[in-house]
């Protein structure tokens, strides 16, 4: 603790418990601590995000401000609205276009939340930045820092950090990565923060209604054109709405007469179809994935063995590494995985750290 009395933190707090104990943690391992709430709205009537909500409204820098008076640590609002606009919301607009699914959390943590405030961080004198997310930092035998699951494999978030640079990791603290969340509650109410029992954000922040087409269309000023649902033939079935009304692997919302359940199993942004198939047509072997972060290991071994998710909540599975170029990686499941969906991460898992990841292709 001696050691960290000359270390300064930037904690990024959201308002909610879980970066609210990050801090606190911080501070009781002997760190000077800053508290920072990322500004990143246009204007704040485009999102209006309950006091129990979300983590960008100013219901949440009000929070944030009120746990760093209770620790007594400075605190401050740093605007990173132009960052926010072009790595998250415009890469999200144009991802939906292009008939991908994209995931905004990984690019807000990779290009915001670390890019962004570990360089503002480090330019007022800090030597870390930290934050409220359940997983571990670790350095490998070989000298390379990697993301290591939580403990608590409930509330892990490892998959949403894979695409960190080994420079943000090495100026990164990941306090309540060794808690589960009923711990960190717990410590909340037991220090007396108002924010212990606050429900955690939900979905994507600046989408609260979860219309994606709706705000894509005030994004862009466009109106989106309908389109054909094909089955895998070019048989027309019927009309959607528009390719960013759908993912792959969906099932609900397809308002199709097929006497049974049908899934999408591909979109085609080309020409706007979105093609039908049963649920045996969105189980797959095989993936192709680029933009490759390396983590752990700085390239990856043909015929490596390795546990991939291919989204948040998938639990892992079993895949070996068949081609591998600096920026693209091929891999061929064991067994049939459901809904592998372009646009989304792949990551990797070896020995129980993040080896590396990229984006579904």
């Amino acid at each position: 603790m001696a050691g960290n009395k000359n270390k300064t933190v930037v904690v990024g707090m959201s308002g909610g418990v879980d970066s609210s104990v990050a801090a606190y943690l911080l501070k009781e391992q002997g760190y000077h601590v800053i508290g920072a709430t990322m500004q990143i709205w246009q204007q704040e009537d485009r999102c209006s995000i309950e006091k129990e909500g979300g983590c960008c409204g100013w219901s949440a820098v009000e929070d944030a401000r009120r746990v760093a008076h209770m620790l007594d640590i400075p605190y401050y609002v740093m605007n990173f609205r132009d960052e926010f606009q072009e790595k998250v919301i415009d890469y999200f607009v144009e991802e939906y276009r292009l008939g991908r699914t994209p995931n905004p959390c990984i690019a807000c943590n990779r290009y915001v939340k670390w890019e962004s405030l570990l360089h503002r961080s480090m330019e007022i004198g800090a030597d870390y930045i930290a934050t409220g997310h359940y997983a571990r930092i670790v350095q490998c035998p070989n000298g390379r820092y990697a993301i290591a699951p939580s403990v608590t494999a409930q509330k892990d978030q490892s998959y949403a950090l894979y695409n960190l640079t080994q420079h943000q990791l090495a100026h990164t603290l990941m306090p309540v990565g060794d808690y589960t969340k009923p711990q960190v509650r717990e410590i909340a109410a037991k220090i007396g923060l108002e924010v212990a029992n606050k429900p955690d954000s939900q979905e994507i922040c600046f989408v609260p209604d979860q219309d994606y087409a709706g705000f894509i269309a005030r994004e862009t000023g466009e109106k989106e054109l309908p389109g054909n649902f094909v089955a895998a033939d070019g048989r027309v079935l019927g009309q959607h709405k528009g390719i960013s009304h759908y993912t792959v692997g969906q099932r609900k919302g397809l308002n199709l007469a097929m006497g049974h359940p049908v899934f999408v199993t591909q979109i085609r942004p080309e020409t706007r179809e979105v093609v039908i198939g049963e649920a045996e047509d969105v189980f797959t072997d095989r993936l192709t994935a680029d933009h490759i972060n390396y983590m752990a290991a700085d390239r990856f071994e043909e015929g490596q063995e390795v546990t991939a998710k291919i989204r948040y909540s998938h639990a892992g599975a079993k895949c070996v590494i068949e081609r591998c170029r600096d920026d693209e990686v091929t891999v061929h499941f064991l067994e049939p995985v459901r809904a592998v969906t372009p646009g989304q991460a792949v990551v990797f898992y070896e020995d129980g750290v993040v080896l590396g990841g990229g984006t579904i292709c």
